[in-house]
């Protein structure tokens, strides 16, 4: 497995070893003793093509994520929320599919979300938090701040995330309720 570092602090993208045959192929995908946190908590999302999730983060009880994507292909996008971080307000952008053989994790106190660019794709979570409803928050896909270049105008989104913060009314009004 190799591991590579992004521009933003604790961001890596893992390169995953797999092993092809004529039966198929053998891939790993998690390795205690490449991380640090421990990961409580699996999720497996389905989505259709043009679906888009996101940004979803948690403000009480922040989520680090590890994500690969089982069947299909995502546009995957995450925010730098911590307000100490250099990257503070950037973002950063995969295509993660699978064949390419990478998982991204994403630490505590980034803002995640992805958009599906095939039908029926798989996305496995490993995260270090379990969900909290109650601490929630979302950002806006479509914040003209954050100047995200996603693949299409019109994605399909949920009418939760429709109503999501621009990246602005985040830092004045949930910024200071993170915990990182």
């Amino acid at each position: 497995m190799q591991i590579i570092k992004t521009s933003f602090k604790d961001l890596l993208i893992y390169k995953k070893n797999t092993y092809n045959d004529k039966r198929g192929f053998f891939r790993e995908l998690f390795l205690e003793k490449h991380f640090k946190k421990k990961f409580i908590f699996d999720v497996l999302s389905l989505s259709k093509k043009n679906v888009l999730r996101g940004l979803h983060l948690q403000t009480k009880f922040p989520q680090g994520k590890l994500i690969t994507v089982f069947r299909g292909e995502i546009f995957d996008v995450c925010v730098d929320c911590r307000p100490k971080s250099k990257t503070f307000g950037k973002h950063f952008f995969i295509e993660l599919n699978e064949t390419n053989n990478i998982s991204l994790f994403i630490p505590e106190g980034f803002a995640h979300g992805f958009m599906s660019l095939r039908s029926n794709t798989v996305i496995h979570y490993k995260c270090t938090n379990y969900r909290d409803e109650k601490s929630e928050t979302g950002i806006l896909w479509n914040d003209k701040d954050l100047d995200i270049k996603w693949p299409i105008k019109n994605p399909i989104i949920s009418k939760k995330d429709s109503q999501n913060l621009t990246f602005s009314d985040f830092s004045k009004r949930v910024l200071k309720n993170i915990k990182i």
